[in-house]
């Protein structure tokens, strides 16, 4: 049997929601799942993604095949780095404490950009509302009219 983590839609006409599941590839899209891991949110600004890492660790270490969107979601949370660090362990690359202490170290880098960009974006938004066009009056506007037209007869 062959096991997906896909995403289940939810949500009204143009306004989708989506859970993260793991589900028998021959199953429905929104139809028979196993396992719920999480979800996720695209209509906010930046997406909400909630995901439980551990199960959906359990499942990619199961033989689990994530879609193409499951997997960027996968990627961004960190699980398959996670993955990545623990199969160096396997190997006898380095211990668990010190794979540990990368994904600790990736994941404040991560939230740090991640708040980096979301506070740029906030104060974009706040300048694009606060923007008022200058409009000259037409008094100051006369003079440099009337110069410019002095020039060109001349």
């Amino acid at each position: 049997m062959a096991v997906k983590m896909r995403l289940q839609r939810h949500g009204s006409k143009k306004r989708p929601f989506y859970f993260i599941v793991v589900a028998d590839a021959r199953a429905p899209r929104d139809g028979k799942f196993i396992q719920k891991i999480g979800t996720y949110n695209p209509l906010t600004v930046p997406a909400t993604i909630q995901l439980d890492r551990q199960k959906a660790l359990d499942w990619l270490h199961k033989g689990a095949q994530p879609t193409d969107t499951v997997r960027r979601i996968l990627s961004f949370k960190g699980v398959l780095f996670l993955k990545h660090l623990l199969r160096g362990v396997k190997l006898g690359l380095f211990d668990d404490a010190t794979a540990m202490t990368k994904f600790q170290a990736w994941h404040e880098e991560h939230e740090a950009n991640l708040r980096r960009r979301n506070d740029s974006h906030r104060s974009q938004q706040r300048e694009r509302r606060q923007y008022v066009p200058v409009v000259k009056k037409v008094e100051e506007a006369a003079p440099v009219v009337a110069a410019a037209e002095g020039t060109s007869e001349a």
